[in-house]
């Protein structure tokens, strides 16, 4: 990220933190494409005006009809619905839009949504998210996207399973740690670095601790709290995106399908499939699998590293909500899931994009903010764009993305 882009990031955080209690806290900075501020503006810095209208106020006076890049900390609505940010970019050309985090109000996306609907929108890093969070905690609190509104997801956290198996194994390491260290190499470098000790065993430990929080989490996995219970037709989706891609029954490919979970996806999509491998790292998972699907076959592996299985094999790679997965080397994975299938073969990755809000029976779109209590509504549609490109780079071709109502699916096929 450029590092200037950083600085007026904080700038407009340091901005909202102006704003007086107990009113929601947002900054907002225009700068030109010189880099100088143009002008800026934060809630309540006028008594009763919004962000949006002074900033729009010291827009008319300057003149001002264009600029290199606007930092928002929260897009607002409006009292009347409408996005303000929106309304700015009608009356002021930007090239570039970056945003925090969305409205503690939204709990589905919206029309005229700059964050969704703009090819340029970009975000703020998830530390400097969680700064916003904290100046604003107890509107997002009381918001839909708090996911203490869904059991499962507020007393499951992997960040947290990591560091116990990690703590169990001699190797202090605080929360702040793991999420400031959230990919596998990562963490295995920190923990290298202050143990003094290999790289191999490091990550060997990672490895370990990883194992046992996801098979805590999704080898008993309660599917009442699952957003896919809201959508009975989430197979027939996965359906329609194959069909896009082949013209193959399923019961004609060899199948590796990647991250299995509690097994209950993959019972419901490749029980009358011949030719199907299972690889995750939880063995409790492929065990579940096992005893459904008897003929299948099972590897103990993760994504990133599918060495057990040779160049070439597959006709079709299937991996559902793990290319999203805590700790997850997305660029890895995808280099792997292109050796191992055959030229002109299918690739089906879903990204998560919904938890269920249990006390109102509906699904709140977007994914959890690492180390924090909230659900960003941008973020899967985000992390859909960031796998498409990755997809790409490891060889893929034709990549196409299908938003679903509880996720989002990307196809691709080798080349």
């Amino acid at each position: 990220m450029n590092p200037d882009s950083t600085y007026w990031m904080k700038y407009a955080i340091g901005l909202a933190q102006e704003t007086p209690p107990p009113g929601r806290r947002v900054g907002a900075a225009l700068v030109s494409e010189h880099g100088r501020l143009i002008c800026s503006a934060f809630e309540g810095e006028v008594h009763g005006a919004s962000w949006f209208r002074i900033l729009r106020r010291r827009v008319q006076e300057l003149g001002v009809s264009s600029a290199h890049s606007v930092y928002l900390t929260i897009n607002t609505l409006s009292a009347a619905g409408s996005f303000e940010l929106a309304e700015l970019l009608k009356e002021v050309r930007i090239d570039r839009v970056y945003i925090g985090l969305p409205d503690p109000a939204l709990t589905s996306y919206l029309g005229g949504d700059p964050a969704t609907e703009r090819g340029h929108a970009l975000r703020f890093p998830d530390d400097l998210q969680r700064e916003i969070l904290e100046q604003n905690r107890d509107l997002y609190a009381a918001s839909g996207q708090s996911i203490e509104c869904n059991p499962h997801y507020s007393t499951h956290r992997i960040s947290e399973a990591v560091s116990t198996g990690l703590r169990s194994m001699g190797f202090e390491l605080s929360r702040g740690d793991v999420n400031a260290n959230r990919g596998r190499f990562a963490l295995a470098s920190l923990i290298c670095q202050r143990y003094e000790i290999e790289h191999e065993a490091a990550d060997r430990a990672v490895g370990d601790a990883l194992s046992g929080a996801f098979d805590a989490k999704y080898g008993t996995y309660d599917y009442a709290y699952d957003a896919r219970a809201a959508n009975v037709r989430w197979a027939d989706d996965f359906m329609s995106v194959y069909r896009r891609s082949s013209a193959k029954p399923l019961s004609a490919v060899s199948v590796l399908n990647v991250g299995v979970g509690a097994g209950q996806e993959a019972a419901a999509l490749f029980s009358d499939c011949p030719r199907i491998t299972f690889a995750d790292i939880a063995e409790s998972g492929l065990a579940n699998i096992s005893g459904r699907i008897p003929h299948s076959r099972t590897v103990v592996s993760s994504a990133e590293d599918l060495s057990a299985l040779p160049n070439d094999s597959f006709d079709l790679y299937v991996s559902l909500r793990t290319y999203n997965s805590s700790f997850f080397d997305t660029s890895a994975a995808a280099r792997e899931a292109h050796r191992v299938l055959k030229p002109g073969a299918v690739i089906i990755v879903s990204v998560a994009n919904g938890f269920l809000y249990t006390q109102r029976g509906c699904v709140v779109p977007g994914l959890i903010i690492p180390g924090t209590e909230f659900v960003d509504l941008y973020r899967g549609m985000e992390t859909a764009n960031l796998i498409g490109a990755e997809l790409e780079c490891a060889g893929f071709k034709d990549v196409r993305m299908l938003p679903t109502s509880t996720e989002i699916y990307l196809s691709a096929v080798t080349v």
